[in-house]
């Protein structure tokens, strides 16, 4: 058996020496508590020839009780801890283990307060203020504050849940059936799941609450509390199952069974979480209009690009997302009109603009290959893998041809399929394939790929379709000639009667970018005549308050402080509360503090982190 490279720089494991190949997590879910209690058992595989007599787990802030290993109770140290990789545990072995062998690990072990991937709301926080609620976010490296584990996307293992709560459980896997009562308990239920096909640790998942489900589609649900299964089943019934087949023409057939989504309560930090079986969503998604469907289309493409076929650590993170974004963006072709496609281009292209500018264009940061080392991966979080990534399959596309390149889809997601990759792998990969093309060949090889891989800032611009972009730059471009005082334009609600959300979206990122803000009046005009305060979607709301704060129009500060206190999804509240703190740092801060209880460990530590706090 070959050997695993230890390539990836924020986990603490020795998984160069054994590799984790099943994992059963057996967990009570006890919200007085606010913990997970339990034990998890990883069955390892030695990938030497007993040459490693310890096996080392990442681990961070976990309460360990016991560990036993085959059986037998064993010894084990915490290693002080690495800032921000956690303590190690570290568990000696009697003797090393023959390459192939394999040995069973058994951890009981509760949660802790300083759990980094959990959150907990109170009945208060939840959206009908019934039932406590709780769920798991473990991207990037936050599995192991829930169990010693691998916790590096460059192993992959199958799971057993056995999970007891009393409120509805969902986790990443398949559901074993009907819950059963727990003997002797009044209010527990033992839920079941199966995850069969192997994954990394970051997609272990859990949630538990006020849950229904609802049908749309032959191979999809819906969850959400009880109140919000109709609004979130329209928004969501059209479409999934166009998308799944769409997914499924352009790489091949769907491999996890059913494909379903979890509604979380607002505090979730992400627009979606592509956990297998289950993608958690934000209930931004939600915006009655069904604009923002394209967040289902993009965790639907993890499904392949990300899930099955993985970044072999956060280095190279634009491989699963780079890849993500294309394949949303196909699927979104071919469902809704090729034109779209280049659409939604350009408003990544401005979130792109975005990220470089905050980071600086020479950053570290804006690379597509960034370096981790002694670094927290959550730091580096932005568009940037997302939309240079897409760019650079773009251009990929673009320089071969989109019928060659869609040959090589299907055969890099078979070759890769259950394994973890780097950009060299795929280099490798892409190369191999059109080897004997030699028109292909030839512009590959010419390619400046040290470029691509290494170089900061923003890639070249591509030449996108404008068509349904247009009339949305010229209604922008009317709005800063008013401002500047030189036009005769008369605002109408009859101006974006016929523009859709993501046109919308569009119009107020071009503003945002104007060398000129507007004026104070002019955005208190445009409030007013449009409506955008009042509108359910977010992505409008929150670039309209965005384009208010940049005019210096305090009108709107009301409204932001409601948004930031309404949702916890990291895309709006960490642009929002950079826009509020340069009009008044002061409001930032007290509302930063009025809702930090809100947000999510990861939102709560980014934000502060964003406003210069030391202490979060």
């Amino acid at each position: 058996m070959a050997t695993i490279r230890h390539r990836d720089p924020n986990t603490l494991s020795n998984y160069s020496a054994f590799k984790t190949v099943h994992t059963v997590t057996n967990f009570d879910i006890s919200f007085d508590q606010q913990q997970l209690s339990g034990n998890v058992v990883l069955n390892l595989e030695s990938l030497t020839e007993a040459q490693s007599d310890e096996i080392i787990l990442d681990s961070s802030h976990v309460d360990v009780s016991s560990v036993k290993v085959n059986g037998q109770v064993s010894k084990w140290t915490l290693l002080p801890r690495m800032e921000p990789y956690g303590s190690a545990l570290k568990i000696p072995l009697s003797q090393g283990v023959d390459q192939g062998q394999r040995i069973e690990v058994d951890i009981s072990l509760q949660t802790s307060e300083k759990c980094s991937a959990l959150q907990w709301l109170t009945p208060a926080q939840t959206a009908n203020k019934k039932y406590p609620y709780m769920f798991s976010q473990c991207q990037a490296i936050h599995a192991r504050s829930c169990f010693p584990c691998q916790d590096t996307p460059d192993v992959k293992s199958t799971f057993e849940f056995s999970i007891t709560s009393p409120l509805p459980v969902i986790a990443s896997g398949i559901s074993g059936g009907k819950p059963v009562a727990v003997t002797g308990s009044s209010d527990r239920k033992l839920y079941k799941f199966e995850q069969k096909v192997p994954i990394p640790s970051y997609l272990f998942a859990l949630a538990s609450g006020d849950i229904e489900t609802a049908p749309v589609g032959p191979r999809s649900v819906i969850a959400t509390s009880p109140e919000r299964v109709e609004a979130c089943k329209w928004e969501l019934e059209a479409d999934t199952e166009n998308f799944i087949q769409a997914a499924e023409k352009i790489v091949f057939p769907y491999v996890w069974g059913t494909y379903n989504v979890l509604f979380l309560p607002p505090s979730f930090p992400y627009g979606g979480m592509e956990n297998p079986v289950y993608t958690f969503a934000t209930p931004s998604v939600i915006s009655k209009d069904r604009a923002n469907v394209d967040v289902i289309a993009h965790e639907l493409a993890h499904a392949w690009s990300g899930n099955l076929v993985s970044n072999a650590s956060w280095e190279h993170f634009w491989l699963n997302e780079g890849w993500t974004v294309y394949l949303e963006r196909r699927i979104l072709a071919a469902v809704h009109g090729e034109e779209q496609r280049d659409f939604l281009s350009i408003i990544g292209w401005k979130d792109l603009i975005d990220a470089v500018e905050r980071f600086g264009k020479d950053h570290e940061a804006t690379k597509l290959i960034v370096d981790l080392k002694g670094k927290d991966p959550d730091d580096f979080f932005s568009a940037v893998p997302y939309e240079k990534g897409f760019n650079f399959l773009y251009y990929l596309e673009k320089l071969i041809g989109k019928d060659k390149f869609d040959e090589f889809i299907p055969h890099y997601f078979t070759k890769w399929k259950g394994k973890s990759l780097d950009s060299y792998d795929f280099k490798s990969t892409l190369l191999s394939f059109f080897e004997n093309d030699t028109v292909a060949s030839g512009l590959l090889n010419e390619l400046d790929w040290d470029w691509w891989f290494y170089s900061t800032g923003v890639p070249p611009e591509p030449r996108f379709d404008t068509s349904l972009v247009d009339v949305v730059y010229e209604l922008a471009d009317k709005w800063r000639e008013l401002s500047s005082g030189s036009s005769t334009f008369q605002p109408s609600k009859s101006d974006i009667a016929s523009l859709n959300g993501n046109q919308l979206v569009v119009f107020l990122s071009r503003i945002l970018i104007s060398e000129r803000p507007l004026t104070p009046k002019a955005s208190e005009l445009m409030g007013e005549v449009y409506g955008f305060a009042s509108s359910e979607n977010f992505e409008i709301t929150s670039r309209y308050y965005r384009v208010g704060m940049q005019a210096g129009d305090r009108s709107v500060l009301p409204g932001t402080v409601a948004l930031l206190g309404s949702i916890g999804r990291m895309k709006f509240v960490r642009e929002t509360f950079r826009s509020l703190e340069e009009i008044d740092r002061e409001l930032a801060l007290k509302t930063f503090e009025n809702n930090r209880d809100f947000y999510h460990p990861i939102c709560r530590t980014m934000v502060g982190k964003d406003l210069g706090l030391s202490e979060v």
